[in-house]
């Protein structure tokens, strides 16, 4: 993880409609925020913002490999103590279907290619950020575990 950690913790909630994917201490998480990157530690102020497609990194135990998760989008929410992140959708890396995220990553670039109207493209780009984010969850897990 690119964000340096203390031995500090927040609680940390990570939920989708499909339950929760993480819940319990956490030394620090990085998200893809609808800004930019977003590296949330100990103490960090309070804030809310949307997220999008991307890997959500979160080191819950200093002696355990960081748990690497694919999140659609959704909001993060950052309080004193407690940070939530609510998913629209949200798989542990371990969970992608690989061979099912790069055929959508292939249907969503020739829909690129086609563009015929505005609104396709759009949704096309969002499918496109959606299968290269569950790519790179896959990728990152696969690395991590042959450490």
């Amino acid at each position: 993880m690119a964000i340096g950690v203390s031995q500090t913790t927040f609680q940390l909630n990570v939920v989708s409609a499909e339950g929760t994917l993480y819940s319990g201490p956490a030394h620090a998480i990085a998200v893809a925020g609808a800004d930019g990157e977003l590296g949330i530690r100990p103490g960090h102020s309070p804030l809310i913002s949307k997220i999008k497609p991307g890997v959500a990194r979160i080191l819950g135990d200093l002696k355990q490999p960081e748990h690497i998760l694919y999140v659609s989008g959704g909001l993060v929410e950052v309080q004193p103590d407690v940070v939530t992140v609510l998913a629209d959708t949200a798989l542990h890396g371990k969970d992608i279907d690989k061979a099912r995220a790069e055929a959508a990553r292939r249907a969503a670039e020739e829909n690129i290619n086609k563009h015929t109207d505005d609104v396709n493209f759009a949704q096309a780009q969002l499918e496109l950020a959606k299968a290269l984010a569950q790519l790179r969850a896959v990728e990152l897990t696969v690395s991590r575990a042959r450490y």
